[in-house]
């Protein structure tokens, strides 16, 4: 993914996590995290996230957050490539059974 273009990523509701799911971005050349910025991962657990009517939540990567949406946004340098990495932490048996799309 590109570190200056925007993106939306909707994680759909009842997650199969017990605890909960992370998303986590990494400079795509070192895997590391992304330097210099505020915060690398969004998870079910953030404080002041905001949810969708239906339970889903939208994050959002990219150098700017959109207005009114800085819980849910995770900032990316523009001139480097990056990559997100999905956590579900005590996961349910519909992510290994592919049952939950």
């Amino acid at each position: 993914l590109e570190g200056s273009a925007s993106y939306r990523l909707r994680v759909p509701p009842e997650a199969p996590a017990r605890q909960f799911w992370s998303i986590t971005l990494y400079d795509r050349l070192t895997h590391a995290f992304i330097r210099r910025m505020p915060s690398t991962s969004r998870s079910s657990v953030t404080p002041g996230l905001r949810r969708n009517r239906d339970g889903s939540v939208d994050l959002f990567f990219g150098p700017e957050p959109p207005p009114g949406w800085p819980d849910n946004s995770i900032r990316t340098d523009p001139a480097r490539p990056f990559e997100a990495m999905a956590r579900f932490y005590g996961p349910e048996p519909s992510l290994f059974d592919h049952s939950w799309v």
